[in-house]
């Protein structure tokens, strides 16, 4: 995906928002949807 081992980590714990395009690389190199991986019950 062209990024650091860092930046997943930051997505993880919630320090860093991903732009679409990284969300998206992300979902496709994992197999999942946008909302599997990055919706949480607090948006709703």
């Amino acid at each position: 995906m062209g990024v650091s081992r860092q930046t997943i980590n930051a997505i993880e714990k919630g320090d860093y928002n991903p732009t679409i395009k990284l969300c998206i690389a992300i979902c496709k190199a994992l197999g999942r949807t946008l909302d599997e991986l990055f919706w949480t019950e607090d948006m709703e």
